[in-house]
This record gives structure tokens, C-alpha cells and sequence, in this order.
């Protein structure tokens, strides 16, 4: 493939620091056969600093699955963007399905997440997706405008960040339900043309929701899908593998 391809894996909480190691250093062992491929990884939290110093040398991009708004304060259980920022994180998820329906965070949240993450030149990386209650009543767009303006609308956006952001599904999301390729590629079509209009800047858009080996290429065939954002099947060496090979 000519274009630059975005492999993003997200490890959810899969796995321990020890687990997370182990990955990590096999990470680091493979080739990537693509001309142009850019890795992040986002293990969870209590394994960031090892891990990324495990990948320094291998210029994989590490950061963490979420993040807080504020820099300090009485938040029990929170973490700053500030703090990623100060073990070398560059990247962060921010609005994930997860995030979002687990635990009920909302657009508002999601911007405040993205504002205190660009005030520190760190790369957010926005989920955006609709559950299979929008879809069934026809909302997919409805849902994923309003995702996108509340991210963007009157935003002051650093020239020197690329905006990247992940369609998926929530109804694909851990489910073994991928999206079929062409509904992706209309919802990331989309997506970009919403965003550019906002922020006057295209975006790199992923797909994630259950993403394997054997459906990864019809993704990046598509002209508005520059990459995938891969939970399950990124926290085993075998199936990243699978993924890695069909990058050609």
C-alpha cells in the first residue's frame, strides 16, 4: 500500500505488567513491511513507563487509554494528561466506546479531555462511534455529527498536530461483529469532511471494531480509512502478528 498506514493497538486491561512486558519486547521484534507505518501502543497505566522504555529504541509512539482534564486536584483514581506527558507519553485515547458507555462519559467530558491534552502538544486520538440502537433507528450520522462538533466546534487546533480519529462501531466493539467495510468507509467519509470543515485541517481516520488478520486489508483498501485502532487481537503476540503481515 502507498499510503501511510496508523497501527494502533490498544491493550485494554488485558493485561498485568508482567504480561505487558512480555508483549512489548515481542513488539519490538517484528518487522513491519510496509514503506511507511506508524505504531502506538496504549497498555494500561500502571505499565506505560515500562513499556515504553522497552520500545524507545523501536520508534513505536506509547501512551495511555485515558486521561484526565485537570492538571491537579482532589480527583481520586485519576490520572493528568500532564503526568503521561511527563514519562514520555505523545499520544492518548480519548472518548473511547468504553469510556463512553461503561462509564458514561460524556461529549462534554470528551472535550474537556481533548482541550487539556492539546495544551500540552500531546496527540489525542478521538473515538467516535454509534451503539446498535442508533443504527437500527437510522442515527449513525446524527450520533457521529454530534460527537464530532462537540470535539472540534470553536476549537484552536496546534498546526503542528495531525488530528486523528477512530470510527468504531460500539455494536463491533469486542463483539467478533465487524462493520462491513463499505458502511465504514460512508461513516469515515463523513467523519473527515465534518471535521476538516471545523478545524480546517483532514484527519487521519482509523477503523477499530473487531479487527483481525483476515479482514485488516478491506479496511485500508478504502480511500478514508488511513488505519485501524485494534483492541483484542493486539494483546496477543499471534494475532498482532496476523496484522502485521498483511501490511504489504
Amino acid at each position: 500500500m502507498d499510503k501511510k498506514i496508523y497501527l494502533f493497538a490498544n491493550w485494554k486491561m488485558y493485561l498485568n505488567v508482567e504480561e505487558s512486558v512480555k508483549l512489548a519486547k515481542d513488539y519490538a521484534k517484528l518487522k513491519y513491511p510496509a514503506k511507511s507505518v506508524e505504531v502506538a501502543v496504549f497498555p494500561s497505566s500502571i505499565a506505560i513507563e515500562s513499556v515504553k522504555k522497552i520500545l524507545q529504541k523501536s520508534k513505536m509512539f506509547v501512551g495511555p487509554q485515558n486521561t484526565f482534564w485537570a492538571d491537579k486536584g482532589g480527583y481520586t483514581g485519576e490520572v493528568s494528561s500532564t503526568t503521561y506527558k511527563e514519562i514520555g507519553c505523545t499520544h492518548a485515547l480519548v472518548g473511547h466506546a468504553e469510556r463512553r458507555h461503561i462509564f458514561k462519559e460524556s461529549n462534554h467530558d470528551v472535550r474537556m479531555k481533548l482541550d487539556a491534552l492539546l495544551q500540552l502538544s500531546l496527540t489525542p486520538v478521538l473515538c467516535v462511534g454509534e451503539t446498535a440502537e442508533d443504527r437500527k433507528k437510522n442515527e449513525t450520522a446524527e450520533v457521529l455529527e454530534a460527537q464530532i462538533r462537540a470535539a472540534f466546534m470553536d476549537i484552536s487546533w496546534p498546526e503542528n498536530i495531525t488530528p486523528i480519529i477512530a470510527y468504531e462501531p460500539v455494536w463491533a466493539v469486542g463483539t467478533g461483529e465487524s462493520c462491513e467495510p463499505g458502511e465504514a468507509e460512508k461513516a469515515s467519509e463523513m467523519i473527515s469532511n465534518w471535521t476538516e470543515k471545523l478545524i480546517n485541517k483532514k484527519p487521519v481516520i482509523l477503523y477499530g471494531g473487531s479487527v483481525r488478520g483476515e479482514n485488516i486489508g478491506r479496511y485500508l483498501e478504502r480511500a478514508h480509512i488511513s488505519g485501524v485502532l485494534v483492541g483484542g487481537a493486539s494483546a496477543k503476540i499471534e494475532t498482532w502478528s496476523e496484522l502485521v503481515a498483511q501490511l504489504k
